[in-house]
């Protein structure tokens, strides 16, 4: 349920988020229609979204690591970040939890940091910094792997974008028949010439 305060007493909206779900059982995906109502909110979060692929954080097993990781992403063209404490207590939704800083660090930082170098495309260090005796802040520094880049070279080389009738070499109409729901022509494009690498190679 999602539940909308406004300026007065008067100005509450409880909704459902999704008012439909559709399971496509010959392209293994669901299809969601959300609520008339969320449809504003949703579309506000376009500014802020941020997308990488499932399969980066389908072995983690930590939500820490998964939630840290997605605000990595975030920030992905800095390679640096300074965050406070308390700030990331709110962001990993830790409410209460962990609040001595040894704690804290044991049972999330380390175990989050170790996951996302082990499983996912990015490698990250931290460090701490005080604001007089008291650890106050967090730097995480962080990059892609080298071989997520060296993976990015070579599927980049043959993708020469081509305008018109077809895009990077495949004719629109075959990017028509063989999209996801949800695909972009460009990102069926890619996710199809991708697809013939693998058979080729």
């Amino acid at each position: 349920m999602f539940r909308f305060l406004g300026t007065g007493p008067a100005h509450e909206l409880v909704t459902r988020w999704v008012q439909a779900v559709m399971y496509i059982e010959n392209e293994g995906a669901v299809a969601i229609r959300f609520a008339a109502e969320i449809l504003p909110y949703l579309t506000q979060l376009s500014e802020q979204f941020t997308r990488y692929a499932l399969a980066d954080v389908a072995k983690m097993t930590s939500a820490y690591a998964i939630r840290l990781y997605e605000m990595l992403i975030q920030w992905r063209g800095t390679g640096e970040r300074v965050v406070e404490i308390d700030w990331l207590r709110d962001s990993l939704m830790l409410e209460g939890k962990y609040g001595d800083i040894q704690n804290l660090k044991r049972r999330v930082l380390e175990p989050a940091v170790e996951q996302i170098n082990e499983l996912s495309p990015l490698w990250v260090k931290w460090e701490q910094r005080k604001t007089g005796r008291r650890v106050t802040h967090l730097v995480f520094t962080f990059g892609e792997k080298k071989d997520q880049k060296e993976k990015k070279k070579k599927l980049a080389a043959p993708q020469k974008k081509i305008t018109g009738p077809s895009l990077y070499g495949i004719p629109r109409s075959i990017i028509e028949a063989k999209a996801r729901v949800g695909e972009s022509y460009e990102e069926a494009a890619l996710r199809l010439l991708q697809e013939a690498q693998k058979k080729s190679g």
